[in-house]
């Protein structure tokens, strides 16, 4: 289900196209808002059936902390291993969620979110944060979708200054 809006297009070719124009808005650009800023509006834009892309900041104190993002408001602070981003966190790994309601101890930031995909950004083995999808339709997110959103914190944790 990872789709370029754009018809026609494969889902191996929507993800290289993705990965391609994450590519472009990152070169020549290391400031981490500014970037995490076009990433998630990138992503916002070309993938269907989205109603929330958006980064949280992984803090000393161990609180991820709200970064740029598309969609309606969200959860300025998540504490230490809750919900689905802190999941991906203590996992270090993604975190594909079908049902929010099913998963303990989810973080209901809009209740018309029904299924999440989180993937943290890790660089040199530091968690430097998390990219979090949010979707209304239950079961979303597939595991191309957790891959896809791998390499695209990949590009991020090395595209940006930390």
């Amino acid at each position: 289900m990872f789709e370029v809006a754009a018809a026609g297009l494969s889902r191996t070719e929507a993800r290289a196209e993705i990965l391609a124009q994450i590519g472009g808005l990152l070169a020549g650009e290391r400031d981490r808002t500014a970037n995490c800023a076009n990433v998630s509006a990138l992503l916002y834009t070309l993938m269907p059936e989205l109603n929330w892309a958006g980064f949280y900041f992984l803090k000393p104190d161990g609180w991820l902390v709200l970064g740029p993002f598309q969609g309606k408001p969200a959860c300025v602070r998540i504490g230490p291993g809750k919900g689905v981003c802190g999941a991906a966190v203590v996992a270090r790994a993604p975190v594909r969620v079908a049902d929010v309601f099913a998963f303990p101890g989810h973080i209901a930031c809009d209740a018309q979110s029904r299924a999440e995909l989180v993937v943290p950004i890790i660089r040199e083995g530091v968690v430097l944060g998390v990219i979090d999808l949010d979707s209304p339709v239950p079961g979303r997110f597939e595991a191309e979708d957790a891959v896809m959103l791998g390499e695209v914190a990949a590009l991020v944790a090395a595209g940006c200054d930390w």
